[in-house]
């Protein structure tokens, strides 16, 4: 073995000093040049016994049974060095494997429309929401996917978007709310662009089944189509196919479901899942979790609905599962997650990495699932299909806009104050007025801009002007402005047409004291006043609590055994 140039490791060479040898055995002459040698030195005690050492004996005696310290000092130092190669080593394995878990992720853009919702503003804190699009794609692109999917007719054809849920993140993230969209929901689709081929798809003129948008340039389209409904701005996009949905539910381990009789989800035509299940509790995984998530003929009315109540108690429970199942902290577990989850997952290119995956799971993790609500969005029928219900399904896309709690929870606002600040003489306010009418169902009140500035002028604000370059869509009627200095001015505006205070807002996307006329004031020449439950959860969304562990599907009864 080649000897260690460190001094002390290994065999140490004999060293001449003025022609004498001095050896680790031998008695010599103390050395002049140097000093002693590492492990063979005088003790602070010794400096009268030269050429002795350790309390007067004979240099290279050792008392009995005490081994040399530089044999100690060699097993330290090589304990060290291996120590050393196996961290470095764990940490280039876990860095191989962080690379090729971000190598498993494939993205698309996020938003491919013409449409692009306002940023929510930042609260008090500075904090802002965070809204995630979840999409579930019926593709069929890989034997796996087919195999689980079964139409062998649609292989390799245009993906669906069948599953779309909207999940809403608090601003201070004590609480989440989950909007699920049907997937047979009428709507007219917006203009949207392939970001790989540059296709272009017109947008449509009569409405078309929501599902439909996954095919118009992927997931960007359905976040495009999403954003012009609701008004709220998405951050991010996950899309998850069949495949990916087996696997991810394998390495959970299981999610627990419940249905209040025996099932069998086919009938004598061969509609159904293939979903099996005895009455009560069942743990779910694999090609099962599927076909719970796809059942439609077996639950109650055997509608797309009855689906969607069947994927949240799903998605509830699963939530519950990941925070109590020790088996989720090891090692193995989450090694075989972390891979699944990746090779499953299309996202944005927000959430290009492990590492943003992981920082949005921690986000995601915090409210407590007695602080999840899980809804569906208000619907009528239209024939087979269903479409937005008018009032209703604006009130929810509404209150998740302005990020109001679904569960009631909230704690109670206290009301804006009165800025410090005073205002100007009503005919020294400059006031510009837009029209923000425009809805995803109706276009924009012909005039409402102009209208509203011939109020604001017969009240008195000589300077108030109408913007008629551009149609907003705004669910509210809304005053923003730039600055504190402008904050007296702007509630002066809204007292003056008995807009209430909280309707005024600071933005930096305004240059002056800016009026939206939103929705909610289609028409007439006075703000009509808001009902007391303005902020409850509609009825019609039929909400469910994500701490509910008592909730059982209901099964129709043609379709059990």
């Amino acid at each position: 073995m080649r000897q260690s140039s460190v001094r002390g490791d290994g065999p140490r060479a004999r060293v001449r000093q003025r022609g004498n040898a001095v050896g680790p055995g031998r008695v010599g002459p103390p050395r002049e040049a140097g000093g002693p040698e590492r492990g063979q030195g005088q003790d602070k005690g010794d400096k009268g016994n030269k050429g002795q050492g350790d309390g007067g004996r004979p240099r290279g005696h050792r008392r009995a049974g005490a081994r040399p310290r530089r044999r100690r000092h060699r097993i330290l130092r090589w304990f060290s060095i291996t120590l050393a190669v196996l961290t470095v080593g764990t940490a280039g394995a876990g860095y191989l494997w962080y690379q090729h878990l971000n190598s498993n992720i494939k993205t698309d853009k996020l938003n491919i429309g013409e449409h692009h919702a306002a940023k929510p503003t930042p609260n008090a804190a500075g904090q802002t929401p965070l809204n995630i699009l979840l999409i579930g794609s019926d593709a069929r692109d890989s034997k796996a996917n087919q195999k689980l999917g079964g139409a062998k007719d649609t292989f390799g054809g245009v993906p669906l978007a069948d599953v779309q849920m909207l999940v809403h993140l608090s601003a201070d993230r004590s609480n989440m709310s989950v909007v699920s969209m049907p997937r047979d929901t009428l709507l007219k689709l917006p203009k949207c662009t392939d970001p790989k081929t540059g296709t272009e798809y017109p947008a449509t003129v009569g409405r078309q089944m929501t599902n439909e948008s996954l095919g118009r340039g992927g997931p960007g389209c359905t976040v495009a189509t999403w954003e012009l409904l609701t008004g709220i701005h998405i951050d991010h996009f996950m899309m998850v196919d069949f495949a990916g949905v087996v696997s991810m539910a394998d390495a959970i381990g299981g999610v627990p479901v419940c249905v209040d009789a025996n099932i069998y989800s086919k009938d004598r035509l061969g509609h159904g899942s293939g979903l099996k299940l005895a009455k009560g509790t069942h743990p779910v995984k694999g090609k099962q979790a599927l076909q719970w998530l796809r059942t439609r003929y077996g639950f109650e009315d055997g509608s797309d609905i009855a689906r969607t109540k069947a994927q949240h108690m799903y998605m509830n429970s699963m939530v519950r599962q990941m925070r109590e199942n020790a088996t989720i902290t090891n090692p193995g577990k989450l090694r075989s997650l972390a891979e699944e989850a990746t090779r499953a997952l299309r996202v944005d290119e927000g959430l290009d990495t492990v590492k943003k995956l992981y920082d949005l799971s921690n986000e995601l993790k915090k409210p407590a699932p007695k602080r999840i609500t899980m809804t569906t969005m208000p619907f009528v029928y239209v024939g087979a299909r269903v479409a937005p219900k008018p009032g209703d399904a604006d009130k929810l896309f509404r209150l998740v806009r302005e990020d109001v709690a679904l569960d009631g929870k909230d704690k109670k606002k206290a009301p804006p104050k009165e800025s410090d600040d005073p205002a100007a003489a009503d005919g020294e306010i400059a006031v510009q007025v837009q029209n923000g009418t425009r809805t995803a169902e109706l276009p924009a009140a012909s005039g409402r801009a102009g209208t509203v500035a011939q109020i604001l002028t017969a009240k008195g604000f000589t300077k108030a002007s109408a913007d008629q370059s551009q149609s907003l869509s705004e669910e509210k009627t809304v005053i923003r402005f730039p600055s504190v200095d402008l904050e007296g001015d702007a509630q002066r505006v809204a007292k003056s047409l008995g807009i209430p205070l909280d309707s005024v807002k600071k933005s930096t996307d305004v240059s002056g004291v800016t009026l939206v006329v939103g929705d909610d004031w289609r028409e007439g020449n006075t703000y009509p006043k808001s009902s007391k439950d303005d902020d409850t959860t509609p009825d019609t969304a039929l909400a469910l609590n994500g701490s509910d562990t008592k909730a059982c599907m209901k099964v129709n009864k043609n379709f059990t055994w």
